[in-house]
């Protein structure tokens, strides 16, 4: 009862401090360069990664310090990676939902999804939140043929340096209850894994406003979702049928 009872005092104090953070927060680019393509050599990994603001890398001049970049480079040093990134600024995980049921369909071996920091400032519901991971995860497996959908943790928003107090309290909450619904899910749910980044916060880990990653955090990033990528991967050859060709994936297969 407190959260709830001190979300409604705060109410008038909390929704001026939002509009004044989205005043007066620096409103970073996308970053340039390519958006999909062809990296390495090896067994072949098709590599879908959409999301928000965080996953098109706002908070670096360009893609190869983003997080697509950096993931690629790390995946690359072990398979031929086939990628591609859909991602925007503001986008929610409805957002998300639309515009993959836009999409043409292609086939990809996994998905790295980078959702929620904007259903928190939206306030979008749990039940709403559940149903938007389900319809999330029912459009990447079905319509795009992906086998584990691999869904990065909302970061600590409560250590977030451009949202001042209380909003930084009551917004770091928030994405602790959208947290454990999510690894909730991924726990109940057949092809899902979550990815926690043990982010430490440290001074020039942000970008310069305060609320996106900057570049050592985009590596960190994108070294431990390759980590659990490859690991997922080498795991799906490995229980692959016997007789079935080494090293070719289902969506290698499909192109």
């Amino acid at each position: 009862m407190l959260y709830p009872l001190t979300t409604l005092l705060l109410l008038p104090w909390l929704l001026w401090q939002g509009r004044r953070v989205r005043r007066d927060t620096p409103r970073l680019p996308e970053p340039d360069g390519p958006r999909e393509g062809l990296s390495g050599s090896g067994a072949p990994l098709a590599v879908l990664m959409v999301g928000d603001s965080a996953a098109a890398g706002v908070g670096t001049r360009v893609q190869t310090r983003a997080l697509s970049g950096q993931l690629v480079q790390a995946l690359a040093q072990r398979f031929q990676v086939r990628w591609q990134l859909l991602a925007r600024t503001g986008d929610s995980s409805a957002d998300v939902c639309d515009r993959l049921a836009a999409q043409s369909p292609r086939p990809f071996d996994l998905a790295l999804v980078s959702v929620g920091v904007n259903d928190v400032t939206g306030r979008t519901t749990l039940r709403q939140w559940h149903r938007h991971l389900q319809q999330l995860t029912g459009l990447l497996q079905q319509r795009f043929g992906v086998r584990e959908v691999v869904f990065t943790a909302i970061p600590p928003m409560h250590q977030f340096p451009a949202l001042p107090q209380p909003l930084r309290w009551y917004l770091g909450r928030r994405a602790g209850q959208l947290n454990q619904a999510l690894a909730q899910f991924c726990r109940d749910t057949g092809g899902c894994s979550l990815l926690q980044v043990p982010f430490p916060f440290e001074p020039g880990l942000m970008a310069s406003d305060g609320f996106h990653p900057g570049e050592a955090a985009y590596a960190l990033w994108g070294q431990h979702g390759a980590e659990l990528l490859a690991d997922l991967h080498v795991k799906a050859l490995s229980d692959a049928p016997s007789g079935a060709l080494s090293g070719v994936t289902p969506a290698a297969l499909a192109e």
